[in-house]
């Protein structure tokens, strides 16, 4: 099932499980509020369930830093805007991840990663990542890494 992600009024919806989950929810809201104003395209969500393979997009893509996540995936969402490939995919815990992927062969290629205002640093990233710091009025305060991808993956 799709989930328009409203960024007026937050809500839970497909997150309920996270033990984050309002400040979870924030994140998610962030990031429609991001496309909304930037693209004037809506966030669109969808069960992790039903979409394996974006979950497996992602999970490959990490494996460039030896990164493999136990964490349960809840939603995933995938955008294509002016040649740029969005994958998204929020886990149970209260990561976010995103890849930010241009089609184009010399285009920025990147993994993205956002922590939700009160969950632990994953040991996964313990002394590979440096985490700033944004506040947001909808997330409370976001903390995010990333690497550049060097590889090629399909689209």
């Amino acid at each position: 099932m799709s989930y328009q992600v409203d960024f007026k009024t937050v809500s839970t919806i497909g997150l309920e499980t996270s033990p984050v989950a309002t400040a979870f929810a924030g994140l998610r809201a962030n990031e429609a509020r991001y496309f909304w104003n930037k693209y004037k395209i809506p966030f669109i969500t969808e069960s992790a369930s039903e979409r394996p393979d974006l979950v497996t997009r992602v999970s490959t893509i990490l494996q460039e830093r030896n990164l493999v996540l136990p964490y349960k995936p809840l939603e995933v969402a995938d955008l294509t805007i002016d040649g740029v490939r969005w994958t998204y995919v929020f886990y149970e815990n209260g990561l976010a991840i995103n890849i930010l992927y241009s089609l184009a062969d010399d285009g920025k290629r990147a993994v993205g990663f956002k922590l939700t205002d009160g969950m632990a640093v994953p040991s996964e990233f313990e002394g590979k990542f440096k985490f700033a710091h944004q506040k947001s009025k909808l997330a409370g305060i976001i903390r995010g890494s990333f690497f550049v991808i060097k590889g090629k993956y399909d689209n």
